[in-house]
């Protein structure tokens, strides 16, 4: 590799690495609330929810890896739902930890966000995101899902690219502000339609049956998860 191709490789890696100014106190507030604007109406979040549901299987796919599971494909469907499919063992610690983790990875991905951006890193932020969607995308097995994930990538390597550091700043913050607040919302629908008789076979249910834990105290994990999150991850945000 020449001096050329080294000093440009990094100086890039000085601009991802490197910390930026915080944003005026009230470009956060307006991205808390667009984030809100999308998450409380149901017909916005009917749409929004998408982007949670790729937190969601995407932590299910990443935990499986890491808990030495083989990721064979995931699904994302119209109606907000989604499906990860992983081969081992159908029970133990590996089989655990993949089902706890899509309630959990949102508002997680958020606190992480949050501490990213509390750091200053904003760059660094945006960077991570896209290369997380673009290696979950590789697993997407169907025609949806390959869609969805491309409008949401482009986006960020749209902004990542090409914006302003102003841009860049308020769009950070609207994602982290989005995964802390609708990383609380699913578990408590889900609640509901099962206090409704439906969602038999949840990641709680199937928690139950791993671990023969009631599946209101997985419930009460997904809850804690996410209000913590959010309270943490607020006070990162607004510099508390």
């Amino acid at each position: 590799m020449d001096s050329t191709a080294t000093a440009s490789l990094a100086s890039l890696w000085d601009e991802v690495s490197g910390t930026q100014p915080d944003p005026d106190l009230w470009v956060v507030i307006a991205a808390l609330g667009v984030a809100l604007a999308v998450v409380v109406p149901h017909g916005l979040w009917r749409i929004s929810r998408n982007a949670v549901t790729i937190a969601h299987e995407g932590g299910h796919g990443l935990v499986a890896l890491l808990s030495g599971r083989t990721l064979t494909g995931i699904r994302l469907h119209s109606d907000t739902s989604g499906l990860t499919v992983s081969r081992g063992k159908p029970h133990g610690i590996g089989m655990i930890l993949t089902a706890a983790a899509g309630y959990t990875a949102p508002p997680l991905l958020g606190l992480g966000g949050a501490a990213l951006l509390g750091a200053g890193r904003i760059t660094l932020l945006l960077w991570l995101a896209t290369a997380l969607l673009l290696a979950m995308l590789v697993m997407i097995r169907n025609a949806y899902g390959a869609l969805t994930m491309i409008v949401t990538g482009g986006l960020f390597v749209v902004v990542s690219w090409l914006a302003g550091p102003q841009i860049q700043a308020a769009f950070a913050y609207v994602v982290v502000w989005f995964l802390l607040l609708g990383g609380v919302r699913p578990a408590f629908e889900l609640q509901a339609k099962r206090a409704r008789g439906g969602a038999g076979d949840s990641d709680a249910d199937q928690l139950s049956r791993l671990t023969h834990v009631p599946a209101g105290l997985w419930f009460f994990l997904f809850h804690a998860v996410s209000l913590c999150s959010l309270i943490g991850g607020g006070r990162w945000l607004l510099g508390l």
